[in-house]
């Protein structure tokens, strides 16, 4: 706590050193709100353009599919130091931390699996499933503009994995960012972040921006006192370089490359590097290497089309404990689209072709004698077209179609539909349907289970997991002493069929996959709550409720899914003083969630209710300055016996009758949110227009 007052006390010196710089920003703010009212509303339009909806840019008000959308400022209330952590603050969607050691996670919509969530960067499907788990921490913020989220199956435009929702991360355009920029950061974990980013124009029509973002921490904490580490050391660096052309009649074009390496670990506090992959000291050790390239091109003709591409490379090798995991994956995405527009129908039609590569050293991607190694190859070929038709200045209906096909799954049909009505600006409702499928990756989600010595059995015919959903939105805005409240609320309901599941239990020395026969559910309630007073006070709440489960065709019994709280939500309140001096505070709270226990565990099945709550106090500056310090975890919240039996992690001692009658194994599931408490950081930007 101590280091958490210097932290604040240092900041405020600072801040108190600038003040006279501060008044020259005031000065220049109140200029800024001199803009016409023409001016502003033009602005916010700009601000308002949305993608992920209808893969195409429009007004989000004009949008017929409910999209949500976030900007790096409304991140800034919370720094973090990557897109997994910050995303926790968008209300309904939250990062789960899959391994209490290793610190990896997936990200859930609405309650379901990090696998049924596709993460696109800037369109393109970069974030493949092997990085799912393990690339989701290399995205810093600094790249980030704004974020969309569309909530609910969008498989009919983005094909496989966007059965539960899709999180696009639009990255900053290099024609229009900061000439320069820097930001600083680091915590009383001593946690530091480094993000420097420069443009340079090459001509009056070409501009590249070349970032850097360099993450450290190497602290060993063991506050609970388990004998493992609370967070997983890190040494991270993501260099990131995007182009960007002005080109004839506004057309498109722009090329963007990512470099990643990580070294990451979690384990014993005894553990060096000598003990990797040894049986002696446990440890969790994982080295990725990360290639990233996408681009989109606008042909030189008289007719919309629009060409895009992405390619990922990604290599791991990584030890958990005694047992190798060496993977690698491939994955290459092209596709091309027309655009039309025929009197008030809005056509869109185009091509995709996705080619996955994946081979790891477990039996997964070995033949059925085990005796050749058989990497997975997997292409889908796919086509969609839908029609935005502008019924009248109150209606806008949607229709929209896919198709795919797998060489495993075979022929796969996507239709969807979306509706909006707007009686007036104060009033819009959208309905949206459509079906999801999913090609799953077996050995990328399951290869934990892998590492064994048992032979993979995939059922014939199997079919690829399927979805139906129905979501309705309504967008109430409430005039109030000219100011807005605005409310969003949705309910939503998905079907879920053909769930593919691994049968462990059937034959010791087999996994057996076939397709669920039962069904899943996913349901529940949303809203969200905006409102700016009279005094500069801003407000935001956000609350979810989840009804998440499955049942199989011969038990009647309803099994909720692991790790998706009944309720949820976010907060935030900024407070905005004279001189430009904000205070943030925002947090995020769950309700009791299912979680992954063992036989006749003394743990509880169901998790507490907890909050994680921060606070931030920031300041800008005329010269280009802001700094920035608060307190992290202000309620010191942290998960009780996140690991079972830390002090036997090699399960050397697991049929002991006396000291362990109930046979309980080694396990690092159970852990259910960060094991790092209050804690304090502090932070210094400095941006050049």
């Amino acid at each position: 706590m101590k280091r958490i007052l210097f932290f604040c006390i240092v900041s405020f010196s600072f801040l108190k050193a600038q003040e006279k710089d501060s008044l020259r920003w005031e000065i220049h703010s109140k200029a800024d709100s001199s803009f016409s009212e023409k001016e502003r509303n033009r602005m916010k339009n700009i601000e308002d353009v949305v993608i992920t909806g209808t893969i195409k840019p429009m007004s989000r008000s004009k949008s017929p599919v409910a999209v949500e959308i976030y900007s790096q400022k409304f991140f800034q209330k919370n720094p973090t130091h990557n897109i997994f952590e910050a995303i926790a603050m968008v209300n309904g969607i939250k990062p789960q931390l899959n391994c209490s050691v290793c610190n990896t996670g997936d990200i859930h919509i609405n309650g379901l699996e990090g696998p049924y969530t596709m993460i696109l960067i800037d369109g393109m499907p970069i974030v493949s499933s092997l990085s799912t788990v393990y690339g989701l921490s290399g995205i810093p913020n600094s790249l980030i503009e704004r974020v969309e989220v569309v909530k609910g199956p969008a498989s009919s435009l983005y094909g496989s994995e966007a059965m539960g929702g899709v999180i696009n991360i639009i990255t900053k355009n290099a024609l229009t960012a900061p000439t320069f920029s820097v930001d600083m950061m680091t915590s009383t974990w001593n946690e530091n972040n480094l993000d420097v980013s420069t443009k340079f124009k090459v001509g009056k029509d070409v501009a590249s921006l070349l970032s850097l973002n360099y993450f450290i921490f190497n602290e060993k904490i063991d506050q609970n006192k388990d004998n493992f580490t609370d967070a997983a050391l890190q040494n991270r660096i993501s260099v990131f370089n995007k182009w960007n052309f002005r080109r004839k009649d506004n057309r498109l074009g722009s090329f963007a490359l990512r470099y990643l390496y990580e070294d990451r670990f979690g384990g014993e506090m005894q553990w060096n590097k000598s003990y990797r992959g040894s049986d002696e000291i446990y440890g969790e050790s994982i080295y990725t290497n990360r290639v990233e390239a996408f681009g989109v091109y606008q042909w030189p003709l008289k007719e919309q089309i629009i060409s895009q591409f992405s390619y990922n490379y990604h290599d791991q090798s990584s030890f958990y404990g005694n047992n190798a995991y060496e993977a690698l994956q491939k994955v290459a995405f092209f596709q091309t689209y027309w655009n039309k527009k025929f009197g008030n129908h809005d056509l869109i039609a185009g091509v995709t072709v996705k080619r996955t590569f994946y081979d790891d050293n477990t039996p997964g991607t070995m033949s059925s004698d085990g005796l050749v190694n058989e990497p997975m190859k997997s292409p889908i070929l796919g086509a969609f077209i839908q029609d935005q038709w502008e019924i009248d200045s109150k209606n806008t209906l949607l229709l929209g179609y896919r198709y795919d096909y797998d060489k495993v799954h075979h022929s796969v049909h996507s239709p969807r539909l979306a509706w909006k009505f707007s009686p007036n600006p104060y009033h819009t409702l959208r309905f949206n349907f459509g079906t999801g499928f999913r090609v799953v990756n077996l050995f990328t989600e399951d290869h934990a289970a892998l590492t064994g010595s048992r032979e993979v059995i995939i059922k014939a015919d199997l079919k690829p997991e399927r979805s139906v959903n129905g979501n309705l939105n309504y967008i109430w805005k409430i005039p109030v002493d000219g100011r807005f409240i605005n409310l969003d609320a949705s309910a939503f309901y998905t079907y879920f069929s053909n769930k593919i599941v691994g049968d462990f239990d059937t034959d010791p020395d087999k996994i057996i996959y076939d397709n669920l026969h039962g069904y899943g559910i996913s349901r529940g309630l949303s809203l969200n709550v905006d409102f700016n007073f009279n005094f500069p006070l801003t407000v935001n709440f956000g609350v979810t409720y989840l009804d998440v489960y499955q049942k199989t065709d011969d038990e009647n019994t309803k099994i909720q899914q692991l790790h998706a709280p009944k309720w949820s939500g976010t907060y935030g309140l900024t407070y905005q003083f004279p001189k430009n001096l904000a205070i943030d505070f925002t947090g995020q709270f769950y309700g009791p969630m299912r979680l992954p226990v063992q036989h006749n565990d003394y743990r509880p099945d169901y998790s507490p209710f907890y909050s994680l709550a921060n606070i931030q106090v920031s300041k800008r500056f005329e010269s280009g300055f802001e700094v920035y310090c608060g307190i992290k975890n202000l309620l010191n919240f942290t998960p009780k016996d996140p690991l079972m039996r830390p002090f036997d992690p090699f399960d050397r001692y697991v049929d002991d009758p006396v000291s362990n009658p109930n046979h309980y194994t080694f396990d690092t599931a159970y852990g259910y949110a960060p094991m790092q408490g209050i804690r304090g950081f502090l932070g210094i930007k400095y941006i050049i227009k």
